[in-house]
């Protein structure tokens, strides 16, 4: 067995949701592209978000270098991952080699990717809408998941992406399930903060919900918390959201 091998460890559950985590609560992260001129590797900061599967989408001007890159040659890899406090090495971050797509702006799939970005996002309302701003998706290949010293993982896109056969009907859900959270149960959505993330009291928003979970937001403060079970159906929805209330009010209650 190959040393490159030797160092990999078994995927398991704590990986996949590692890896989940990273990607839906990223905000930015650092893409490689190739220069059509020179060929040479270039790393630049983009924004971050995700469509509703996981894969990751970045909004990027055609003023950037990286824009005639990914229209010349669509390879590309996304490192993204926080470095924290300490040293920066010991932190979780993960590396996404892909294919970058171009979304046709006035098609379904840019209104759906458009709202999700700004909804994680919402600073990018200020340049999203200019006319020289496209949004590409970046169609996942190989994953390198490294968890902080030795926990190195590889991953197919099938072990961390959220394919579930309800997706397409969740996606048509979520804005509207995600806007009424917002404006009539705050409430809701700050128990889900302090009991299921631990986080501290917050004017903690909504920013999506998909299969296998949903991601709030307090300012620059994200959280990811991922459902017992994946959503079946826009009607489970709506019926776990109403569920984990109710169990984030009584196990709150109890702590008093």
């Amino acid at each position: 067995m190959s040393e490159t091998r030797d160092v990999l460890r078994e995927i398991d559950d704590s990986a996949i949701r590692l890896a989940r985590t990273l990607m839906r609560t990223a905000r930015h992260g650092v893409i490689a592209t190739l220069d059509p001129q020179s060929g040479a590797p270039v790393a630049t900061r983009v924004g971050v978000s995700t469509d509703h599967d996981g894969a990751p989408v970045i909004l990027v001007s055609a003023l950037a270098a990286h824009t005639p890159a990914l229209i010349a040659d669509p390879r590309c890899s996304l490192l993204i991952g926080d470095p924290g406090k300490g040293d920066p090495l010991a932190h979780p971050r993960m590396t996404i080699t892909a294919k970058a797509r171009d979304i046709v702006r006035g098609s379904p799939e840019h209104a759906r990717i458009e709202w999700r970005y700004l909804s994680h996002l919402p600073k990018a309302k200020l340049y999203a809408g200019l006319g020289d701003f496209r949004f590409f998706r970046l169609e996942p290949n190989d994953t390198k998941l490294n968890g902080g010293f030795g926990r190195a993982y590889r991953l197919n896109p099938s072990d961390w992406l959220s394919l579930s056969p309800a997706n397409d009907e969740l996606a048509a859900a979520e804005k509207a399930a995600v806007d009424h959270m917002n404006e009539d149960h705050a409430d809701a959505i700050g128990l889900y903060a302090r009991y299921f993330a631990k986080a501290p009291e917050g004017k903690w928003r909504m920013t999506g919900i998909d299969a296998d979970g949903f991601d709030l937001a307090d300012g620059d403060d994200v959280l990811r918390i991922f459902f017992n079970e994946p959503l079946t159906s826009a009607k489970d929805m709506h019926m776990t959201l109403v569920r984990m209330a109710g169990e984030a009010r009584e196990g709150l209650a109890g702590q008093l």
